[in-house]
C-alpha cells in the first residue's frame, strides 16, 4: 500500500486557500496553470484526457500515480498560493 499522506495534506490546504481565494484569483490560477500544460503540450505533445480522467477514478494509486497526484497537487497549491499572495507578494 502506497502513502497518500502528502497528497492528502496538499489536498488539504488547497482546500483551505480555495476557501480564502476570490473568483478572480481562482480564474488566475486556472489561466496560469492552463499555460503551463500548453507549454508542456507543445514540448512533449498532448496528455490524453482519458488517461487524466481514469486516474481520478482509482481506487488505489500505485506509487507512480500517487507521485504525479501529489506534484500536481503541490503546482495547485504552489499556483494558488502565488496568485493569492500567500507565499508572498502576489506575482501574476
Amino acid at each position: 500500500m502506497v502513502d497518500l499522506s502528502t497528497f492528502e495534506q496538499y489536498y488539504k490546504l488547497a482546500d483551505m486557500l480555495i476557501e480564502k481565494a476570490t473568483k478572480e484569483q481562482l480564474a488566475e490560477c486556472a489561466r496560469v496553470l492552463a499555460l503551463n500544460l500548453a507549454h508542456y503540450q507543445a514540448i512533449h505533445g498532448e496528455i490524453p484526457l482519458e488517461n487524466v480522467l481514469a486516474m481520478l477514478d482509482m481506487a488505489e494509486p500505485n506509487e507512480a500515480q500517487v507521485k504525479l497526484l501529489t506534484d500536481g497537487m503541490q503546482n495547485f497549491v504552489g499556483m494558488l498560493g502565488n496568485v493569492c499572495g500567500v507565499l508572498g507578494e502576489a506575482r501574476h
